[in-house]
C-alpha cells in the first residue's frame, strides 16, 4: 500500500474516530470510543498522523479500544491530565516542543508522574536513549514499529503498572485502616484515663471536673513555656491522674470538713506514693494472685511502659513537692522536681483555691492569684508561675467552661 493511500486512510481514521472531546483549534485530534471501563487507556503523541494511524491499527487488532491521540505536542500534557492514560506512546523528534520536553512535564506532574511512557523514535543515537532514560522514560521502541514487539512491550508495561497500582491502593487502604484503628485506640485510651482519674476524684468531687480543669490548666502552662504539641497532649492527660492515689485514703480523712490532725495529714500525704504504686509497673516478686487476678487488671497495672502512664506516675509522685524543698513525699527542690510535676503543682493548687472543698469555700479569683504569688520561689517554680499568670484570661475561660454545678 502506497504512502499516499496510507495518509488518506489516516486522515479518514482521524475524522471518523472523533468522539466528543472538546477540541481546541490548536490541533487536538481525537479520542476513541470507551467500549469497556476495564480497557486500558493508551495515549499516542506524534506530529505525524500516519505514525499514529499505524500504531492505532496495531493496538485495535490486539483488542485495545480506549485510544486517545494528538499530533499537536502542545496539547499533550493537557490531554494526559484530562484523560489520565494508563500508558503514553511518545515521539521524540517533533517541531516546537520535543518529546523530551513533554516527558519532563509528565514527570513533574504529581498526578501523571507514575504513568509509563514508551518512547517511539527512529533515532539510533545512544545519547537520545540515555537522555530519555534520565528523564524517566519507561521503555523504547524503534521506528518503524514492529507490531509484535509493540504489543508485547505494552502488555508487560501495563501488567507492571496494574500491579503497582494494586500495591499502592492496598497500601493506602491499609494506612487508612491503621489511622482509623489508631484513632479508636487513642479515644479508648483517653476514655480509660479519664474514667480512672474520675474514679479517684469522685471521692471528694462528685462532678469529676477537677481533673479536667487541672489537665487543661497544665496544658495552658505548657503552651506558655513552649512545649511541642505531642508533649502538651501527654501532659494534659497525665495531669488528670495526679490524685489517683486518693483511692487509698479513707473517707473519714478525705472528706473531713475541718482541719486534719497531724496523723491524718500524714495519712493524706501518702496519696502521692499511692498514686505512683497504682500507676507503676508491678514488681516481679509481687504475689502471682495479684498479678494474674484478671487479664485486664494485669494490663492496667503493668501499663507503666506506656509513655503516658510513665509521665502520670511521675506527676502523681511529685506534684506536692515544693520549689524550696519542703514538699512531700521526696523533699525534692528546684529543678530536681520534674517540670511536669512543677506545672501540675501550680494547676492543682489554683484549682483547690478557686473551688469549694469540704474544708473551705471557693476563694475569689483575685485572692487565688494573690495566694499563688505568695508561693513564688517557695512553693512554686517562678518560671512556671509566671507562665500561669501570663495566661490569666485562658485560665478564667477554662474555669468557667468546667465549673462545678451542683
Amino acid at each position: 500500500m502506497s504512502t499516499g493511500v496510507l495518509e488518506t486512510l489516516a486522515d479518514e481514521y482521524f475524522a471518523s474516530n472523533h468522539h466528543g472531546i472538546d477540541v481546541e483549534p490548536s490541533g487536538l485530534i481525537a479520542a476513541a470510543a470507551l467500549d469497556s471501563l476495564s480497557q486500558p487507556k493508551i495515549m499516542m503523541v506524534d506530529d505525524e498522523k500516519l505514525n499514529i494511524y499505524v500504531v492505532a491499527e496495531y493496538l485495535k487488532a490486539d483488542g485495545y479500544r480506549d485510544l486517545i491521540y494528538t499530533d499537536e505536542p502542545f496539547q499533550a500534557l493537557w490531554l494526559a491530565s484530562r484523560e489520565r492514560p494508563d500508558a503514553i506512546l511518545l515521539d521524540i523528534h517533533m517541531p516546537r516542543l520535543s518529546g523530551f520536553d513533554i516527558l519532563k512535564q509528565i514527570r513533574a506532574d504529581a498526578d501523571l508522574a507514575r504513568t509509563p511512557v514508551v518512547i517511539l523514535t527512529s533515532s539510533t543515537d545512544d545519547d537520545v536513549k540515555l537522555r530519555a532514560l534520565e528523564l524517566g522514560a519507561t521503555d523504547f521502541l524503534q521506528k518503524p514499529v514492529h507490531s509484535g514487539e509493540l504489543l508485547a512491550r505494552l502488555r508487560n508495561i501495563l501488567m507492571a503498572k496494574a500491579y503497582q497500582d494494586h500495591l499502592r491502593h492496598y497500601s493506602e487502604a491499609l494506612e487508612a485502616a491503621v489511622r482509623q484503628r489508631t484513632a479508636e485506640l487513642e479515644a479508648s485510651r483517653q476514655d480509660v484515663i479519664h474514667c480512672l482519674a474520675r474514679a479517684a476524684e469522685y471521692r471528694d468531687d462528685d462532678t469529676g471536673h477537677h481533673v479536667i480543669r487541672v489537665g487543661r490548666y497544665a496544658r495552658v502552662i505548657g503552651e506558655q513555656l513552649g512545649m511541642d504539641l505531642a508533649s502538651l497532649e501527654l501532659l494534659e492527660h497525665a495531669a488528670k491522674l495526679h490524685d489517683i492515689g486518693k483511692i487509698g485514703i479513707p473517707d473519714a480523712i478525705l472528706l473531713k470538713p475541718c482541719q486534719l490532725t497531724t496523723a491524718e495529714f500524714a495519712t493524706m500525704q501518702k496519696h502521692s506514693n499511692f498514686g505512683k504504686r497504682i500507676i507503676d509497673r508491678m514488681a516481679d516478686n509481687e504475689p502471682d494472685q495479684l498479678r494474674q487476678h484478671a487479664e485486664l487488671g494485669s494490663k492496667i497495672l503493668n501499663a507503666g511502659r506506656s509513655q503516658l502512664l510513665t509521665l502520670a506516675m511521675k506527676i502523681a509522685l511529685t506534684h506536692h513537692e515544693r520549689w524550696d524543698g519542703t514538699g512531700y513525699p521526696l523533699g525534692l527542690a528546684g529543678t530536681d522536681i520534674p517540670l511536669e510535676g512543677r506545672i501540675t503543682a501550680v494547676a492543682d493548687v489554683f484549682d483547690a483555691l478557686s473551688t469549694r472543698r469540704p474544708y473551705k469555700p471557693a476563694f475569689p479569683l483575685d485572692k487565688c492569684f494573690s495566694i499563688m504569688a505568695e508561693g513564688r520561689e517557695s512553693h512554686f517554680d517562678p518560671n512556671v508561675l509566671d507562665a500561669f499568670c501570663a495566661r490569666r484570661d485562658d485560665i478564667i475561660e477554662i474555669q468557667i467552661s468546667y465549673a462545678d454545678v451542683k
